[in-house]
């Protein structure tokens, strides 16, 4: 089988990951936390888990002209991810996450954008081939040119959720939000037309059409160890499933497995499973 060919535009941050038992309530400090730092943005994360689930993988994206740009990257480079596309900006910093992880796995996070905020229409080419991933990490009006300009499938990943404009939805292919998410972009889900992923954490996730549920699936059973990430495998297998051609319900189960694989693990990008693992425990389910 041919490699699915996939472009991603998104971004590229190093994420500041504090471990701990507890995660702090608002005007509170906690204090006992490891500290730890990993490759991520949305971008970087849904690419790099396409790569490793076997897909030839682009990415169009910026990383400051800092010390932490390398280390961002690091990851990408190392499993063959095409980098040319991913411009150094001296103008901005690096995108920072800063994340804070309980003993249960649950986060908070804040993100400072950076040099992601710099990508704009002028860095995609002409045309984009093959599919196309997006998130809302980059500039909306760079998501909207990107999404023009692709021949292939489109998935967009409506996180973190913000307004764009219906012609948007109306050229994704493939939508996938979280519920807190689809509670934000409401009726707009429906009236998009393409296929809906609906992500439910440890309960799995559903695939909607039109108001129409049509797979539902449910994750292999893990020990939860840090949620980051997890939700960018999901949309970086279902992408390659949908590519391969992969039945609505065995794209859904294999997209789940990579996601609960991908929560087991700590930091964003070195969480992220491979085929063989991917596979391994759709066998077992």
């Amino acid at each position: 089988m041919t490699a699915p060919r996939i472009t991603v535009v998104g971004s590229v941050n190093l994420d500041f990951v504090a471990s701990g038992r507890t995660l702090p309530a608002p005007g509170e400090t906690v204090t006992g936390a490891t500290l730890a730092r990993h490759p991520g943005g949305k971008g970087a994360n849904q690419a790099l888990a396409a790569r490793r689930l076997g897909a030839e993988v682009s990415l169009i994206g910026r990383v400051g002209g800092d010390s932490m740009a390398d280390e961002a990257l690091a990851l990408l480079r190392g499993d063959g991810v095409d980098l040319a596309s991913c411009r150094a900006d001296g103008g901005h910093p690096t995108g920072v996450a800063l994340i804070a992880v309980s003993a249960e796995g649950e986060n908070q996070i804040v993100v400072c954008p950076g040099a992601n905020m710099a990508v704009t229409p002028a860095d995609l080419p002409p045309r984009i081939d093959g599919a196309l991933i997006a998130q809302l990490e980059l500039p909306i009006e760079t998501v909207a040119a990107a999404a023009e300009r692709t021949s292939g499938l489109i998935v967009l990943n409506l996180a973190p959720a913000a307004e764009v404009p219906q012609s948007l939805l109306d050229r994704a292919d493939v939508i996938v939000v979280n519920e807190p998410e689809a509670a934000f972009y409401g009726e707009a889900l429906r009236r998009s037309g393409g296929l809906v992923a609906l992500t439910l954490g440890a309960r799995g996730a559903e695939l909607w059409r039109a108001g129409e549920r049509i797979a539902v699936a449910t994750p292999p059973r893990v020990q939860v160890v840090d949620t980051t990430g997890a939700g960018d495998a999901f949309v970086g297998a279902l992408a390659v499933a949908l590519l391969e051609d992969q039945p609505h319900d065995r794209a859904l189960a294999f997209a789940c497995a990579a996601g609960a694989l991908a929560a087991s693990r700590a930091g964003a990008q070195p969480s992220l499973p491979t085929r063989a693992e991917v596979e391994a425990v759709l066998t077992r389910s």
